[in-house]
């Protein structure tokens, strides 16, 4: 029997072209095994509601077509869901695709994941009982998504930018950690993530060897360089090394709670959302299926 699958595709995300997308499916995908359905998002949350939709309508798998944003919109909607998750990346950051060494083009993620992929289980995660799937955190990198979120130009080099204008201003707050109930401390880190997957997107590895499949965030505290070092940390972190620097300590926790100062920006998947003071992240065991190309279940 045939899998039906629903191919949610934002038109405008990354700034990519692809008009051509539904010509790809047709030519490569698989008619022997799927019935597909493409549809367009048309408007912001939009890839949320066909989610939900497509689950009403027993789809077997959802592919979010789009960046970072759009993934994380389709995927946290089906957690817990029967159907299957899949990815096509057209984003600039492409964060939980390159982790999961998806193909980056179109066609190859057709070919090889869509037709002859596996089906995996993967973690995910809530902060304040908001789910995400790939990164979250607190300090920094929340005040910089902030700002992205409402800046016109996407990519790499405006978040760059941001970081660099906003870097030299940013005063470390003091913040109590609490792991799984047992193990507390202070700190005034730059920011913290708690990371499922290994990367911001662009290759900026957080937290180099974390895993969607172990039960257990990384989280990571960020300690802020002096001028001098930040090259050297920016070179680390793109290496996929800032794990054998002394600006990062990384724990391993199911449950993590974070006593700020005051409420403040949290950055969800690359979401700035507004939190209350005391922030709490828990880890939601291989709770998301998703498709992914032969052996590579991380």
């Amino acid at each position: 029997m045939k899998e039906k699958i629903l191919f949610i595709v934002n038109p405008i995300s990354g700034h990519h072209d692809k008009s051509k997308f539904p010509s790809i499916v047709d030519n490569l995908i698989d008619k022997d095994k799927y019935d597909y359905t493409i549809k367009l998002t048309e408007y912001g949350g939009h890839a949320a509601e066909l989610t939900k939709q497509a689950i009403a309508d027993d789809y077997d798998i959802i592919v979010a077509v789009g960046g970072d944003g759009t993934i994380n919109e389709v995927a946290t909607n089906m957690i817990g869901a029967r159907q299957t998750f899949a990815i096509v990346p057209y984003g600039s950051g492409n964060g939980l695709a390159r982790h999961l060494h998806l193909p980056l083009k179109a066609k190859k993620v057709i070919t090889e994941v869509i037709n002859k992929g596996i089906k995996a289980k993967i973690d995910t995660a809530t902060v304040n009982g908001v789910p995400y799937v790939s990164i979250a955190g607190v300090g920094f990198d929340a005040i910089i998504a902030d700002y992205f979120a409402r800046d016109p130009n996407r990519g790499f080099k405006t978040y760059f930018k941001l970081i660099t204008e906003k870097y030299f201003k940013f005063k470390p707050e003091k913040y109590h950690i609490i792991l799984d109930d047992k193990e507390e401390f202070d700190c005034e880190p730059l920011f913290i993530s708690f990371a499922n997957s290994n990367q911001f997107g662009f290759n900026a590895a957080v937290s180099p060897h974390a895993s969607l499949n172990d039960g257990l965030l990384d989280v990571c505290i960020f300690k802020k360089p002096k001028l001098v070092a930040v090259p050297y940390v920016a070179e680390r972190l793109m290496t996929q090394h800032i794990d054998r620097t002394k600006y990062v300590d990384i724990h391993r926790a199911k449950k993590i709670n974070v006593i700020r100062p005051k409420e403040d920006y949290a950055n969800i998947d690359g979401e700035a959302i507004m939190m209350t003071k005391d922030v709490t992240v828990e880890i939601n065991p291989l709770s998301l299926n998703i498709l992914l190309p032969e052996n590579k279940n991380k």
